[in-house]
């Protein structure tokens, strides 16, 4: 039976699509009918953006929720498909990781704001800094699985071994049921020996976690953000569209089938 599943987007390296993926599959299975939230939990609001929610009109977002200090009515967003739902971010986040530090149980704050909405949504997305601070650890000990975005370029899997042991740590200290529900390539070139080089590295180090297809270099993926809409909104024919739809169609698949992406 399918059931509730809650997946952080995470790696600390910027620059490497995080943000894309996050809104990209979400407003995806949204498309595919299953009702979905996205939390941005990034101080730099870049998911916020993307969605076409103005930062600097927001009056609660991610960082009062967290902190007890706003009712999920005044904090959930709309967005422009009606089964997507947004919980925004701004710069004010970045006071949290200080606030935060002496909170009882601090590294569960999260996971306990989506336990109280449990049954209202089918996936749920957290959109992670990229850092391994307190942020990203709180994420982690909410979520089900990791969906992890990396570039196919240089020093593709620098940095990786960092982030899978933070989750093998989180899963044996804080959340037993953490794995990583996928690995996602991103700005892949067919053209390029070297993004097919880092491709096969990638699938060779994830093995059955690396989710198909890869996520093509896209002149279109990179401007739908500028435009406030999902990439479906903005070009539902563009390579980058048909390569994340069919990557949701695949986590749908596994999540359906009750595979396991993988622990690390």
């Amino acid at each position: 039976m399918f059931h509730v599943k809650r997946l952080a987007v995470a790696n600390q390296k910027g620059g490497v699509g995080k943000t894309t993926t996050a809104i990209s599959l979400a407003a995806a299975l949204a498309i595919l009918e299953k009702r979905v939230l996205l939390v941005d939990f990034d101080p730099q609001g870049n998911t916020t953006g993307g969605l076409g929610v103005d930062k600097g009109e927001l009056e609660k977002t991610v960082y009062d929720w967290i902190l007890g200090n706003t009712t999920w009515a005044e904090v959930a967003r709309p967005t422009s498909l009606p089964l997507l739902t947004l919980v925004p971010a701004s710069r004010e986040l970045v006071g949290a990781e200080i606030e935060l530090v002496n909170v009882e149980k601090r590294e569960y704050l999260l996971a306990g704001r989506l336990d109280a909405l449990e049954g209202e949504f089918d996936y749920v997305f957290v959109d992670c800094p990229p850092s391994l601070g307190l942020l990203t650890l709180n994420a982690l000990t909410a979520v089900d699985g990791v969906i992890v975005p990396i570039q196919c370029e240089y020093y593709a899997l620098e940095g990786v071994s960092e982030l899978v042991s933070t989750i093998e740590r989180v899963r044996e200290n804080l959340n037993p049921r953490l794995e990583i529900a996928g690995v996602v390539a991103t700005m892949w070139d067919e053209r390029l020996n070297l993004s097919r080089q880092v491709l096969d590295e990638i699938r060779r180090y994830f093995g059955g976690a690396f989710i198909e297809p890869a996520v093509p270099r896209n002149v279109r993926l990179g401007e739908a953000p500028s435009f406030g809409k999902p990439i479906f909104l903005y070009d539902v024919r563009s390579r980058g569209a048909e390569a994340y739809l069919a990557i949701a169609r695949e986590l749908l698949r596994r999540d359906l089938a009750g595979e396991a992406g993988g622990k690390p």
